[in-house]
């Protein structure tokens, strides 16, 4: 479903991504493992073409996006729902109007069309009947998940999540990694979580890839990676 061969990326002088090589097959959920730095979002940006390479190739369902134009790279975005770190809603806008929002730019849709796809999509994140509160009335966990809908909405082919549960209580985080096991199963999508907690990885993922410094330093499953003897995998572990 993704591939990168041989990615580097630089800002300046400084190497983020240095020769990647990983590829994330069809219908999996895949953490992306790292300390802060270490290339984790450059890489989500990489897919959904916010960044090019500046060497190598990146493969998305098909599609070459470090060599496609930005209108090309649109129709990329659109196979893609990126999850960001915060949930960004709109505070001038309901929970109806904000889960429909993409839906208003990227689709020609009835009322009644768009009332049902906003539905299922909340009812999907354990929301449903929130359409008429506003922002500042959900905690931000609930906030978290009216983001989440937002971006289920659209019915994408991958799911692409930063950091989802940095900020969470464990009850919290928890209900996200159950969201994000729940949604790529039911929706038959491929799942991309950077993350730094090993926890929710191990609980959540049928693959688990690990960055340092910007190389690829080990991957594998779950059980290939509780078992690993490569130190910084182990410094994980101990935090588990």
């Amino acid at each position: 479903m993704i591939e990168f061969k041989d990615v580097h990326k630089s800002f300046g002088e400084r190497k983020i991504l240095k020769g990647l090589n990983i590829h994330i097959p069809k219908g999996k959920i895949v953490f992306v493992l790292g300390m802060s730095g270490t290339g984790k979002s450059v890489l989500l940006k990489n897919i959904v073409g916010l960044l090019k390479p500046d060497q190598g190739e990146i493969i998305v369902d098909n599609y070459p996006v470090h060599s496609m134009t930005e209108s090309e790279v649109m129709e990329v975005r659109k196979i893609c729902g990126m999850v960001f770190q915060q949930p960004a809603l709109f505070d001038f806008l309901n929970v109806f109007e904000n889960v429909a929002y993409g839906l208003r730019r990227h689709f020609k849709m009835s009322k009644s069309e768009m009332k049902q796809r906003v539905a299922e999509s909340l009812s999907l994140v354990g929301m449903q009947g929130s359409e008429e509160k506003q922002p500042h009335e959900l905690s931000y966990g609930m906030k978290k998940r009216v983001s989440l809908a937002r971006t289920v909405a659209l019915k994408p082919k991958i799911l692409l999540f930063d950091e989802p549960t940095t900020g969470l209580d464990p009850i919290s985080t928890n209900r996200v990694n159950e969201l994000i096991l729940n949604l790529s199963k039911e929706l038959g999508t491929t799942s991309i979580v950077v993350s730094h907690d090993m926890k929710s990885a191990l609980s959540v993922a049928d693959h688990i890839i690990v960055l340092d410094k910007g190389y690829l330093l080990t991957q594998g499953s779950t059980e290939e990676i509780k078992n690993s003897d490569v130190p910084l995998v182990q410094d994980f572990m101990r935090e588990v």
